[in-house]
């Protein structure tokens, strides 16, 4: 019975880990939270001039773990941006799991990478 036990345990621990890891924000609640990005990032083709001139990134089919790190790293300082460290103060870790759940299942705009 014991082997039995733990071979059940063992299946069901690797059945476990061969499933794709779902995100832990709500799409949703990211659509609802994400005015704040939309300025820069939701305009095809736009160009930020400060503190310098550069294509502002697309965040539309991006994956949700990369944008939490990259949000999370604005927070610490690890990552440099005024606009971004500035707006990345005023979120959640919660806030940044939606925001994430929600453009990762957004699908990419047409047009040039930046």
């Amino acid at each position: 019975m014991r082997l039995k036990t733990a071979s059940l345990l063992s299946a069901a621990l690797l059945l476990a880990l061969a499933l794709p890891a779902q995100a832990a924000g709500d799409p949703r609640a990211g659509e609802q939270k994400n005015s704040m990005c939309q300025g820069c990032h939701g305009i095809p083709g736009w160009r930020t001039a400060y503190p310098e001139v550069y294509s502002v990134p697309k965040l539309g089919g991006q994956h949700a773990e990369y944008i939490v790190a990259a949000l999370k790293a604005y927070k610490s300082g690890e990552r440099s941006h005024p606009t971004m460290n500035g707006i990345v103060a005023s979120l959640s870790d919660q806030d940044m799991e939606d925001l994430a759940a929600y453009y990762a299942t957004t699908p990419a705009a047409a047009g040039p990478a930046y």
